[in-house]
């Protein structure tokens, strides 16, 4: 059978071997500690569900508007107004199923053969494949621990050519937990109104960061930058609610419109259900949110103590989000039990064999050097989780020696 040429321009994932293997292993009964899961372990808040229940028992189970129902826009438009300061009209608000669903509408709005868009990388896993399903062309910039893994403003620059149609900032980041700072943001902006490109601000995990930051959009900045900016968030990370499926835009009306026809022919309307327990999530009770903070800081707060005293491998201290991203190549190009570590594919498969423990390769983020932990999961699995990392490692020095 011939398939679409565009399915070809699209690279199997490589986290899906060690997925694959892990939940082999599971289910013959080994027992696999998974830091590999990017939501929340606490469940949806009890208010939500209850909306969703009473959205049910109202009969609130037909489709809806395409662009989501009027009261979750409402939300959407009052969440942006008191949290960032930006005001929206209805027609400038798209929801949709999930995030990464309105990450790829915008780019099948946006941009086409022959455009570039700008990723820096590590990078969240799905925005390559998205642009290029596109028509367009990723151009990644690489980042290090040395700037926080943030971009270089002089390898921006580099960067842009005429082709440039748009810039993808995720703050906080997925997978480095990195966050930009205002004056960060502002050189950046100044750059986009510059050179003429799009910035798309991934914001999920706005309300997740640590040690008193504050996490700043793009589109705050000014009436200018804000024009050219389109805003990714939803409400799965902050609430809890990853299966749920609620992601939503913001940005002009006219780019608003052109990506609702877009979902017209392909998903029609989000979950109705879903939406009603959105706007619960935006509107209710907000309490839930620091505590699940709190916990995500205490856990990174262990995990960085731990790794600290794992010889060579370091980690960039995130930020905000639920990750963190140690640099392991100070375990690579050595060997075990005549299987070669020489990448973040190997010891992802290493740990996985030897430790029982499932981390995602940093390869699939756009950098080999690192190995992405979700530390979205009790503090008892990461506890025991770097115990088998910690006796795994000495395994292979014990061998070199």
């Amino acid at each position: 059978m011939k398939l679409a040429k565009r399915i070809g321009s699209i690279s199997p994932s490589p986290t899906l071997a060690i997925n694959a293997k892990a939940k082999s292993m599971r289910a013959s009964g080994i027992d696999v500690l998974n830091f590999g899961v990017g939501e929340p372990d606490f469940d949806t808040p009890r208010h939500i569900k209850e909306a969703a229940v009473k959205a049910i028992e109202e009969g609130f189970t037909k489709y809806t508007e395409v662009a989501g129902i009027p009261e979750l826009k409402e939300a959407i438009i009052h969440k942006f107004q008191s949290d960032n300061g930006l005001s929206y009209d209805p027609s400038e608000i798209l929801v949709s199923c999930g995030g990464k669903h309105t990450l790829y509408n915008l780019a099948q709005v946006l941009f086409e053969e022959g455009d570039e868009v700008i990723v820096p990388a590590p990078y969240w896993v799905s925005y390559p494949p998205i642009i290029t399903l596109s028509g367009a062309k990723p151009v990644i910039i690489r980042t290090t621990e040395d700037t926080d893994f943030k971009l270089n403003i002089d390898d921006l620059k580099n960067a842009i050519t005429p082709k440039t149609k748009g810039l993808i900032l995720n703050s906080p980041s997925n997978p480095t937990g990195s966050v930009y700072s205002k004056q960060e943001l502002e050189e950046i902006a100044q750059i986009a109104m510059e050179y003429d490109f799009y910035i798309i601000s991934d914001d999920i995990y706005e309300k997740i960061v640590f040690d008193g930051i504050n996490c700043t959009c793009i589109a705050t900045l000014g009436p200018e930058i804000k024009s050219r900016t389109f805003i990714i968030n939803g409400v799965s990370k902050t609430y809890a609610m990853t299966g749920w499926r609620i992601g939503y835009m913001a940005g002009s009306a006219e780019v608003i419109s052109a990506a609702t026809r877009i979902q017209s022919q392909s998903t029609s309307n989000p979950n109705s259900i879903a939406q009603k327990a959105a706007v619960e999530a935006i509107l209710g009770p907000q309490d839930h949110i620091k505590m699940m903070v709190e916990e995500f800081e205490k856990r990174r707060n262990y995990f960085m103590e731990r790794l600290s005293k794992m010889g060579k491998v370091r980690c960039f201290k995130p930020q905000g989000a639920f990750y963190a991203f140690p640099n392991f190549s100070v375990c690579y190009n050595r060997s075990f039990k005549g299987r070669k570590i020489s990448g973040s594919l190997e010891l992802a498969d290493f740990l996985l064999e030897e430790a029982r423990v499932a981390v995602v390769p940093g390869i699939a983020f756009g950098e080999d050097n690192c190995i992405r932990f979700s530390l979205a999961t009790s503090m008892e699995h990461i506890k025991k989780g770097l115990d088998r990392i910690e006796e795994a490692l000495f395994l292979i020095e014990m061998q070199d020696t």
